[in-house]
């Protein structure tokens, strides 16, 4: 199997995760179940074959689908492993953003502190970059307004949330500037 193989398996594992959404549960879990096969394949192919960004972003990728079946722990496991990798490489966009996965686990399984642990660290990473009016830095900023808000530090939050909404503007997503705008509205009362 080729490199090119392991992306083809990739990609084919992330559409089908994707066509899991908003199916019944059964259905959901199945095609799951499908998209880790398919990882756990691109996986054993990439192992330690010269391609570290390429195992990185595999590991990701399952740690999605880990996390989708309710499976924190060895999705926790999987991203601290892309992490670690990418953190051998000079991809600090891509380090970026699986720090900020990370940290998005870390807060919905309610651990605040290592959350904010990885979103300082990939929003300073992305701020570093000659770009940092990305998507990537979009969905960071959101994330850590998420996390202050939930820590009840209405100015901060505020802060973070129009700066969030800005970044959004910027890349034109809609959904999150309407988010964004609805809980500065919300926190402004």
């Amino acid at each position: 199997m080729t490199h090119e193989e392991a992306r083809d398996l990739m990609a084919s594992a992330w559409e089908t995760r994707r066509r899991a959404f908003g199916v019944a549960p059964e259905k959901k879990r199945e095609l799951l179940g499908r998209a880790r096969e398919e990882l756990k394949r691109a996986l054993a192919r990439c192992q330690d074959d010269g391609t570290p960004v390429l195992r990185a972003q595999a590991l990701h990728l399952l740690a999605n689908v880990e996390s989708d079946l309710g499976n924190p722990e060895p999705a926790r496991a999987l991203w601290e492993e892309s992490v670690s990798i990418l953190r051998g490489t000079d991809d600090t966009l891509q380090l970026a953003h699986k720090l900020r996965h990370l940290g998005d686990l870390h807060r919905r399984c309610r651990r605040p502190d290592e959350a904010e642990v990885h979103y300082v660290e990939a929003l300073e990473l992305y701020r570093a970059q000659e770009d940092p009016g990305s998507l990537g830095v979009a969905n960071a900023t959101r994330s850590m307004a998420a996390l202050v808000e939930s820590r009840g530090d209405t100015e901060r939050a505020l802060e973070l949330w129009r700066e969030t909404r800005d970044l959004y503007a910027a890349v034109e997503v809609a959904e999150g500037v309407a988010e964004a705008q609805g809980r500065i509205d919300r926190l402004s009362n």
